[in-house]
């Protein structure tokens, strides 16, 4: 059976809200980084199988399989195929996860698995609204039905959902602005020392420099600016904009290829993947299915999590990742340790992909060994996968 292993990976900085990347067309953003992936590798495209593209709001400038336009708009030959996939937040890393299962059945040699969401351009939630109405109303345009909702009368938005999160595994607004702090610290850290260079590339603007560093990163925040956030979602609530993740525009993209394939071309193996999980949970609470996602991987993979050297764990709300450490009882100090989705944004389809190009960039730099990623996503799923350096 055939190993599948990272060749490269790389991401576009993260553009705040109407911000440095808001002139970009989404399909462009995203051949971007396919573009530069493939460049830096130096491999030619028409070698690709397929392009795998995680994308949320699929609606306008993201509408008609924005994973094929993005890899012909990078220039790939016609003969490279290309899809669009949809797992709410995990999108990007669902389509990772496909990559890698396709080289593993021995259906891809080599193939790209990426993500995109410009948020700017395509606001969360676009598609609903689109189609008539708004979400959790009946009605027409309702992405749930008569059914569903009579199965699950009480479905919330997903800040509601952090909210009863926080209550039911007692967390307090301190521990979800200190935890969001922490992100922040880590992340401005990494940006002064260079940890996200090798990561990125830089994106050209019109009359500017071109933007290299992420955007979305608000660098040494105190803990009074944090404290003084109302909350977002409820009144008298814990969850603010300041402990959870800002929307953001960007892009991220992972070259997967078998063992073979790759040293038949004499390409470098970053990582190889060992272990896949997804798992659900209760769709009204939404956010605790990271829990037992981590749990069937570790399981699969046969390893306690204390053998894992780093994980990224979705930042979506503070309240969410502080359940899931707890429940799993995860070392805070080797996850998410150049900061998380909190400090660094959270481009819906494109968080997947980010997060696996900064993991397994981090596995490289502090010479480390086995990685983990766990991804909380809308309507209560969870994507987990573990990686191993070579």
């Amino acid at each position: 059976m055939p190993t599948a292993v990272i060749v490269d990976a790389l991401r576009t900085p993260m553009g705040r809200r109407q911000g440095a990347l808001a002139a970009w067309h989404p399909v462009d953003l995203g051949a971007h980084v396919l573009r530069a992936l493939v460049e830096r590798v130096g491999v030619d495209p028409a070698l690709l199988d397929d392009v795998i593209v995680g994308c949320v709001s699929q609606v306008g400038e993201q509408a008609f399989n924005i994973g094929r336009n993005a890899a012909l708009a990078a220039g790939f030959p016609d003969s490279v195929a290309g899809t669009s996939v949809d797992r709410q937040c995990g999108s990007s890393q669902q389509a990772v996860h496909f990559a890698a299962q396709g080289v593993i059945a021995g259906a891809y040699d080599l193939v790209i698995a990426a993500g995109v969401e410009h948020m700017s351009r395509v606001p969360m939630g676009e598609s609903v609204v689109a189609a008539g109405s708004l979400p959790f109303r009946h009605g027409a345009g309702d992405p749930f039905g008569t059914a569903l909702h009579a199965r699950y009368p009480a479905l919330v938005p997903q800040g509601i959902a952090a909210e009863n999160i926080a209550e039911r595994f007692a967390l307090s607004r301190e521990q979800l602005d200190a935890y969001a702090l922490e992100s922040h610290r880590r992340a401005e850290c990494a940006r002064e020392v260079g940890r996200f260079d090798a990561e990125i590339v830089a994106v050209p603007l019109v009359d500017a420099a071109p933007l290299e560093h992420d955007e979305t990163a608000r660098g040494a925040i105190a803990a009074e600016q944090l404290a003084a956030f109302a909350p977002a979602f409820k009144p008298g609530g814990m969850v603010t904009a300041g402990n959870s993740a800002p929307v953001a525009d960007g892009a991220a993209a992972v070259l997967v290829a078998s063992e073979e394939f790759a040293a038949r071309l004499g390409l470098p193996v970053r990582a190889r993947f060992v272990a896949f999980a997804v798992a659900g949970a209760d769709p009204v609470e939404m956010l605790t299915a990271p829990i037992p996602a981590t749990q069937k991987l570790l399981e699969r993979a046969g390893l306690a999590l204390d053998a894992v050297d780093r994980v990224e764990a979705h930042e979506a709300f503070a309240s969410a990742v502080l359940a899931w450490a707890g429940a799993v009882q995860a070392d805070p100090a080797v996850v998410n340790v150049n900061g998380g989705a909190i400090a660094l944004g959270h481009p819906l389809g494109a968080s997947g992909a980010r997060m696996l190009t900064t993991l397994v960039h981090e596995l490289e730099r502090s010479g480390t060994r086995r990685g983990l990623q766990v991804m909380s996503e809308g309507g209560g799923t969870a994507n987990a996968l573990l990686l191993e350096r070579p």
